[in-house]
């Protein structure tokens, strides 16, 4: 009794914070698992029909539609322009007859450009489509609320925004009806069987009573911070460009591209000192071209040159300004050899 309170309990905070319905939202083990459930979930009350996403989505979106594709559901991928945003005229030219779902992020895990969800929310409102988001990104970095955004599903993602890793949510639109994709009893209404992670489930609650409370702040100091160490970095070392568009993108995201090096030989030089990546955190280690900076237009040479970049609400102006000094160094460096 004692645990079904905390559950519950928490999920009035989180949607509260979200600004929907606590009956909206549905535990899962993270984002990668509510995105599986969304897609699949929606597409499985049609036995076939057209999907449309963007090509610079999470793997977890873009394979799950692979894995739909070869179920016979046909797939559309739009791409985005050179500033990395989904264009909404190509999302309307998308839509056919038996269009049966759209799934868009709401900012990018590897640039941090924000998408218009709310003008593609009216186009599928207006076509009568079901429509996802995964936000896993963006919650908790920016503000965010659900109220008139015409989202019918949204990925929710606990460690993205300071809380624990292996819980998250999807919110369900009380009128839309998804199938489940686990099959056990009757938790979280049978559409996410299995035992609760209590102990997450309270602590992604917390985390939520906490962004809520802060989020506006967060946000500014990440932007100050940002802006410190992109002005930094270019002062520094000739030709540093930003990946994306230069002001709709998350506040503490950075992709920036440094001609004449390779983004791994740099992280190798200096991950023991910066927390340092060559396209989002998930691939990390990989010496392929981002997919995502290919699509933006990069060719193989600037995207192998590209690095990632956060800031946090515990970062300081001094380790920012370190940061930038050990890279600065480190280019230097790798330029002499």
């Amino acid at each position: 009794m004692q645990a079904r309170k905390v559950i519950e309990d928490s999920r009035e905070i989180i949607s509260t914070f979200l600004g929907c319905g606590h009956d909206e939202i549905y535990f899962t083990s993270g984002g990668t698992e509510s995105n599986n459930l969304a897609l699949i979930g929606a597409a499985a009350l049609h036995k076939k029909g057209h999907i449309i996403t963007s090509a610079i989505e999470h793997p977890s979106v873009i394979k799950t539609c692979g894995y739909l594709e070869s179920l016979g559901f046909e797939v559309t991928y739009v791409r985005s322009d050179s500033d990395g945003i989904v264009s909404i005229d190509d999302i309307r030219h998308a839509v056919r007859k038996d269009t049966v779902l759209i799934s868009i992020m709401h900012s990018n895990n590897e640039t941090g450009v924000i998408q218009p969800v709310d003008e593609i929310g009216r186009i599928a409102e207006e076509y009568g489509i079901t429509f996802h988001v995964d936000a896993a990104q963006s919650i908790g970095k920016i503000p965010f609320s659900m109220n008139g955004s015409g989202i019918d599903l949204l990925t929710v993602v606990s460690h993205k925004f300071y809380g624990p890793k292996g819980i998250g949510a999807l919110y369900i639109k009380n009128d839309v009806k998804i199938a489940p994709v686990f099959f056990g009893a009757g938790h979280e209404k049978g559409l996410r069987p299995g035992t609760e992670n209590v102990a997450g489930i309270a602590g992604f609650g917390k985390t939520c009573l906490l962004s809520g409370r802060d989020v506006n702040s967060r946000a500014a100091h990440a932007t100050r911070l940002s802006e410190l160490l992109l002005g930094g970095l270019q002062s520094s070392i000739p030709g540093v460009g930003l990946n994306g568009h230069p002001s709709k993108r998350l506040p503490n995201t950075l992709n920036l591209r440094i001609p004449g090096i390779s983004s791994f030989e740099l992280i190798e030089k200096i991950r023991d000192r910066v927390a340092i990546s060559s396209g989002s955190a998930c691939h990390s280690g990989r010496q392929t071209p981002s997919g995502v900076l290919k699509n933006i237009g990069l060719t193989d040479e600037d995207a192998l040159s590209s690095i990632r970049l956060s800031t946090g609400k515990d970062n300081t102006e001094d380790e920012v300004n370190e940061a930038v000094g050990i890279i600065a160094n480190a280019v230097n460096e790798l330029k002499k050899k």
